[in-house]
């Protein structure tokens, strides 16, 4: 069986690494905001070409702290992908504010520039975006409307750790991004983990305090906080696989760019994208009109796959507001998505036998 994820297999590569870390961590007695965190909050930060990393609890916090440091609130508009994991939208709906959904563009998945402007308001107060799969947003039409009305733009980077637009990593290319490092990402930990990144410095400040209580220092609490903090072990484990991280990128890109090449299924369409150093492969997705039946196939022939994701957001029961709202490009990814295998450390003869399976399928 070629798994769809194998994290010990990927984890093992690091494991005495790991196992050095996580000793010094036990013995320096130090569990919560210790030099751990520094460290890796320094390097993520240097990786991404960002002035800041705050380290918190998982990319919906980070999300959730960028939102809630701006101000943003009640009656307050953020412009959202309709094609997004649900995350996306529960951290503006969380702080009271209306997410305004925009339908992607087909061919990339992403958020569709053109479709923008017409979705803001005088109650939009930013554009979130959404850099879906690993795949940069193509932004520069997105920052000129964002600068025309004076909005601010929030990154989604959970799923595009590496990826780099224009020479431009995600996570700069507006004013503030949220990172996921939940396990299965590109850079994941081994538990939950997230952390903000950005160039301004009230702002990381603010998310800094926000997330430790609403403490600018021990026991002065000057905003109503929460907390949302990364630990110790989580980040001493991110600062050794990050070192590896282009590596694993640079694999994830050689296998996508054989499936592209290769997979030669008129009934599969494939992903596409405008560069390849913009997109990291987090997930690779194909899309078939018979979804269950290509996935009992694969499974049939040892090849696990997974769906993402097979409900959009304003379809689910948490949105019953939307349940008659119409977003027919969004409702077609989600009802022919399906991601096929996709990690660095999967094989080239796992690699070929994926693509000949899939040759083979047929309706």
């Amino acid at each position: 069986m070629i798994k769809f994820l194998n994290l010990k297999k990927i984890n093992e590569r690091y494991r005495s690494e790991i196992d050095l870390r996580i000793k010094k961590v036990l013995d320096s007695g130090w569990y919560i905001l210790g030099n751990e965190c520094k460290v890796f909050e320094e390097n993520f930060a240097k990786y991404i070409g960002a002035k800041h990393c705050i380290g918190c609890a998982n990319g919906l916090d980070a999300l959730n702290l960028i939102i809630r440091a701006y101000g943003f609130s009640q009656g307050d508009e953020i412009i959202v992908p309709a094609n997004t994991y649900i995350a996306s939208i529960l951290a503006i709906s969380q702080n009271g504010c209306t997410p305004v959904l925009v339908e992607p563009d087909i061919e990339t998945y992403n958020i569709n520039p053109d479709l923008i402007e017409e979705k803001i308001t005088d109650k939009t107060k930013a554009i979130m975006v959404v850099h879906l799969y690993g795949q940069a947003v193509q932004m520069q039409k997105i920052t000129e409307i964002a600068k025309r009305h004076n909005l601010k733009i929030i990154e989604d980077s959970a799923q595009a750790h590496g990826s780099v637009l224009n020479g431009v990593k995600c996570g700069v290319l507006g004013d503030a991004s949220g990172f996921s490092f939940y396990p299965g990402k590109n850079l994941g930990a081994l538990g939950d983990g997230g952390c903000v990144t950005t160039n301004d410095d009230e702002l990381a400040k603010k998310i800094r305090a926000i997330a430790n209580y609403g403490s600018d220092y021990k026991y002065h609490h000057i905003y109503k906080g929460t907390n949302s903090r990364l630990d110790e072990i989580q980040a001493a484990i991110l600062d050794v696989k990050l070192k590896y991280l282009d590596d694993d990128n640079n694999r994830r890109r050689e296998i996508s760019k054989y499936f592209r090449e290769n997979i030669k299924n008129s009934n599969i369409i494939l992903p596409k994208t405008h560069h390849e150093m913009s997109h990291v492969w987090h997930i690779f997705a194909v899309r078939v009109c018979n979804r269950d039946d290509f996935q009992k196939y694969l499974e049939e022939r040892g090849i696990q796959t997974n769906i993402h994701y097979p409900t959009p957001p304003h379809k689910q029961g948490a949105y019953v507001e939307w349940q008659n709202a119409k977003y027919p490009i969004t409702e077609k990814i989600h009802d022919e998505i399906i991601s096929i295998p996709m990690s660095p450390v999967l094989d080239d003869i796992e690699v070929e036998k994926i693509v000949e399976v899939i040759n083979g399928y047929k309706l």
